[in-house]
């Protein structure tokens, strides 16, 4: 059985390898991503016309675009989990503006030698990326306004505990806003393991219904859903699994494999903490 640190060995060694095969499309400039991603191609996340694009920042990585609805505003921090080669870093700068900040955190250290480069190269000097662990984060308490991830949650081994660490670095008020891979309603095992080898990090998903409630119990409020969209699997691994009149009802119904962007709001103040106490410092 793996242990978590098998895990996150493992992590760093896929991303060093997408960060390395993604400099051989550079250098043969084809223009594409590594396909590597955590979504198949019926879910590709179109970033090109947006403001802060950084052709060399997207490796396809994404699942959806948290930063749209993570209300970051001109001078807030912001901090970008599993920031890759920054891509969501660098959109983020497009809302905090030159008197904001960016804090990219990444556990492998040819991504963070990746999106430094590509901050240096476009001038960025108010977005930096941090080589870290998100169950641990580089991060002090309460200095971020918004902490953004995209595609990361799956791959962390203490859901829990990373959590807890997004709430620890949140101002009072402050805003998480993700896209994350997860499941509704019930998937045949077989067809949860065969999906993780195709959409890429089904692996340690969690259902809508688990995700809400990790976020209710690290304490956080408000929590928003604001697109859902259902991943189209092929429909030779639905009839390997499912009688043909079931994979049609499984293709057609609510239960399956969704990206989902949500978001959530650290409160003023936890419970046991006094208004005047926790409140006077946002």
């Amino acid at each position: 059985m793996n242990t978590a640190e098998d895990i996150k060995d493992g992590l760093r060694q896929r991303f060093t390898d997408i960060a390395y095969q993604s400099e051989e499309f550079i250098e043969e400039d084809c223009g594409c991503g590594s396909g590597c991603g955590c979504h198949s191609g019926s879910n590709d996340v179109e970033y090109h016309d947006e403001p802060g694009y950084h052709p060399y920042a997207d490796l396809g990585l994404g699942v959806g675009m948290p930063t749209k609805y993570a209300g970051i505003k001109a001078g807030e921090t912001v901090v970008d989990l599993g920031a890759g080669a920054g891509m969501d870093s660098f959109l983020a700068r497009e809302f905090t503006g030159p008197t904001g900040k960016v804090i990219g955190v990444d556990l492998t250290e040819r991504m963070v030698e990746k999106a430094r480069y590509n901050a240096e190269t476009a001038g960025y000097n108010n977005v930096e990326f941090r080589l870290g662990d998100i169950e641990t984060l580089p991060v002090s308490e309460k200095s971020a306004h918004v902490v953004l991830g995209n595609g990361i949650m799956n791959m962390v081994p203490d859901k829990a505990k990373a959590f807890a660490e997004i709430y620890r670095v949140l101002k009072h008020h402050g805003r998480l806003a993700f896209s994350e891979i997860m499941t509704k309603g019930d998937l045949p095992k077989g067809l949860k393991l065969d999906a993780d080898m195709y959409v890429g990090c089904m692996a340690g998903s969690l259902s809508l219904e688990q995700y809400v409630q990790m976020l209710d119990k690290a304490g956080f409020e408000e929590i928003v859903i604001h697109e859902e969209h259902k991943m189209e699997l092929p429909d030779a691994m639905l009839h390997y699994y499912l009688p043909p009149d079931e994979a049609r009802e499984f293709r057609e119904g609510t239960p399956g494999i969704y990206s989902i962007t949500i978001t959530a709001e650290k409160p003023c103040c936890h419970a046991g903490e006094e208004d005047h106490v926790c409140c006077g410092n946002h």
